[in-house]
């Protein structure tokens, strides 16, 4: 096989698709540095099988996608095809029975590559056989670059051991070679695996023997025990049976009594309700005969204090009208002095008047003693006018004081009279009291009335109780809320994702024909074994690569008996129909065998992946493809939208429920503070 053409789209520098054709003789690729001459070379190493990004020289497998520039933007995808020439038939039997074989290899930025052969999907293994039988590759010494002679030259024999084997044409036998050693000594591995597994086996075996032997032992003791159990229960049993027998005669005596006691109960209770009916009123006369007491005592002990007091009074009044009456004598006396000095003093006057006509020289002398006299009648005047204004007091003090004796008198009186009106009082309540009922029969209903409040505690513990039931079922409530809530949010959460998975666009021009397909929950692999990479392409006419609408003339060849046409569990657009009708689905079991039965452009592919040809070609179920992993993100966003819709109805359930509890817990509680009131 000879290379015969080289295309190229996205790859580094080549933004635009392009194609070189390698004819037969020398073909040369000349231009100046940097236009791209070595990502030739990197793409035909690249679509060969090459893994390492730094042999691209890249930071990661990425960047052989085109990164934009200042006028192009860039891409998402770089795809690579290398053209063989088969007319020899020198190719491997899968491939040989076309003239040409197309090899691509095409990347999606941050989603992987995938090879294709004849544009089905391939590993990158059968790639790289493929061109090791044509003794090339990707690391092949026939990849001659700068540098590559002298390192040929200069190579250790074991290097050029392998240019020599590449040049023979069996470096596809050691490459395979080599992948049978590994897969021996992974059975070697196995193997040695296998005897440790087996050694252990054969110890639990021996432990299990040993183990049946005490079950044994165990079955036919727990068969003795239980049959000296049923012995023992059956003694009780009679024992049990004459207890029940005495037990129901004694509750017959309990009866009977029980029936006495609530006789009388129901007697009691009518005299402690006609009691109760009565206790109000009783209470109420108390409570105004105890207030009539108290307010008539502190009544008669401020009288008696008031007596004191006036009797004080009175008795202090009486000790000044004595001092009043000595201090008047003692006055009338002094008055009575005076007296006796005018009378003196009129005498002397008299005998002075008689000795001034009998001598002249006395006149003098009577002068002076004249002068004497008047200064001590001049005195004498003063003092008595001092003491007559003293007694003019005396008078009115003792005037004022008899006016208060009388006053207080008269207020004594009143006191007396109001205090033996207070005595009278008080006699007729003692007589009051004395007729009112015995002090033993209020006690009993005393007595009644706090079994009444002992009744409303018992009430308000009940009402607590329920309050704090009614706590507990909200509280039990909330986590189903929480849980509700977070259920919630983890579907919205992975609803978003996958819609924004989902709508993400590759940034091409034409979308792809998987955005209009729908296929039932299960069936993605399915689906994705059967088209593989083709549901890439779109269904626009102007793409580069596009679904057509091809009518059949109908002759189409059915699928044979026991496979199960696509059509009926897809949903796609008419270009699909003529490639769903010739794809049956079949048991995993079943495919093997109805391929020999297929026709040309038949396939059969199983629920898990796997996929039968007509020519021959089998795939078995492998990892799922980007197609499928689509597919079932699609219809995993449609369970999600009715699990959403389910979870939002639980969650608003459970939120009513919570909130019908809290409301319970309000009403318990206002129930509580009622009979606590």
């Amino acid at each position: 096989m000879q290379f015969s053409k080289l295309r190229l789209l996205g790859f580094k520098s080549f933004v635009e698709p392009m194609e070189f054709s390698i004819d037969s003789g020398l073909t040369g690729v000349v231009g100046p540095n940097g236009c791209g001459k070595s990502n030739l070379v990197e793409a035909l190493r690249w679509v060969m099988g090459e893994n390492s990004y730094k042999n691209m020289r890249a930071s990661g497998m990425d960047d052989v996608i085109f990164s934009g520039s200042a006028t192009r933007p860039a891409r998402n995808t770089a795809e690579v095809s290398l053209f063989l020439d088969n007319s020899d038939r020198t190719a491997p039997s899968a491939y040989n029975d076309a003239d040409e074989l197309q090899v691509s290899r095409r990347i999606e930025r941050e989603a992987g590559s995938v090879y294709r052969i004849n544009g089905k999907d391939a590993r990158a293994k059968d790639v790289q056989l493929l061109f090791a039988d044509q003794s090339t590759g990707a690391r092949s010494p026939s990849m001659v670059g700068q540098g590559r002679i002298g390192e040929l030259i200069q190579a250790k024999p074991q290097a050029r051991r392998a240019l020599l084997e590449e040049a023979a044409g069996i470096s596809g036998l050691h490459s395979r070679r080599h992948e049978a050693e590994l897969r021996l000594r992974a059975a070697e591995q196995n193997l040695e695996r296998l005897d440790d597994v087996t050694a252990e086996l054969q110890s639990q075996i021996d432990s299990l023997k040993r183990q049946a032997r005490q079950a044994t032992r165990f079955k036919n003791l727990s068969q003795e025990i239980r049959q000296a159990e049923a012995r023992l229960f059956h003694l009780k049993w009679a024992d049990a049976k004459q207890q029940e027998g005495e037990a129901n005669s004694a509750l017959a005596t309990a009866t009977s009594l029980v029936a006495e006691r609530a006789q009388i109960q129901m007697e009691a209770a009518k005299q402690q309700a006609i009691a109760a009916k009565r206790l109000p009123e009783l209470r109420d006369a108390e409570v105004r005969a105890s207030a009539v007491v108290q307010r008539l005592s502190i009544a008669r002990a401020q009288i008696e204090e008031e007596a004191e007091r006036l009797n004080a009074r009175r008795n202090e009044l009486e000790r000044r009208i004595e001092q009043l009456d000595a201090d008047i004598r003692r006055e009338e006396q002094i008055l009575g002095d005076n007296a006796e000095v005018l009378e003196r003093l009129d005498k002397e006057e008299s005998d002075l008047k008689s000795a001034q006509e009998n001598s002249e020289t006395n006149e003098r002398e009577t002068r002076k003693a004249y002068e004497a006299a008047m200064v001590s009648l001049e005195k004498s005047e003063s003092e008595l006018q001092a003491v007559t204004a003293r007694r003019a007091e005396s008078l009115a003090a003792r005037a004022a004081q008899e006016r208060a004796y009388r006053e207080a008198e008269a207020r004594t009186q009143s006191l007396q009279a109001r205090l033996a009106a207070i005595e009278r009082e008080i006699g007729e309540l003692a007589e009051a009291i004395s007729d009112l009922p015995d002090p033993e029969a209020k006690r009993h209903d005393a007595d009644n009335a706090d079994e009444i409040v002992r009744a409303a505690d018992q009430a308000v513990s009940v009402a607590e109780k329920d309050v704090e039931r009614a706590r507990a079922v909200e509280a039990g409530l909330r986590p189903a809320l929480e849980k509700a809530r977070s259920e919630l949010n983890r579907i919205e959460t992975e609803a978003r994702t996958l819609a924004r998975i989902l709508n993400v666009e590759a940034g091409d021009l034409f979308p792809p024909v998987l955005e209009t397909i729908t296929v039932e929950r299960g069936f993605e692999a399915a689906l994705g074994a059967a088209f593989g990479s083709d549901l890439d392409a779109p269904v626009d006419p102007n793409a580069p690569a596009f679904w057509d609408l091809v009518d059949g003339d109908g002759t189409d060849a059915g699928l044979p008996d026991g496979a199960r046409a696509l059509a009926g569990i897809v949903t796609a657009p008419p270009q699909l129909a003529r490639r769903l009708a010739q794809t049956g689905l079949v048991d995993y079991k079943d495919g093997p065998r109805l391929q020999k039965l297929l026709r040309p452009g038949q396939r059969l592919v199983s629920r898990d992946g796997a996929m039968w040809r007509w020519d021959g070609y089998s795939a078995s179920a492998d990892a799922p493809t980007a197609a499928a992993q689509r597919l079932a993100q699609k219809n995993r966003l449609a369970e999600l939208e009715g699990e959403l819709a389910a979870a939002a109805a639980t969650a608003k359930k459970t939120e009513e429920d919570v909130a019908q509890a809290a409301a319970l817990v309000a009403q318990s509680a206002t129930d509580e503070r009622t009979k606590r009131e």
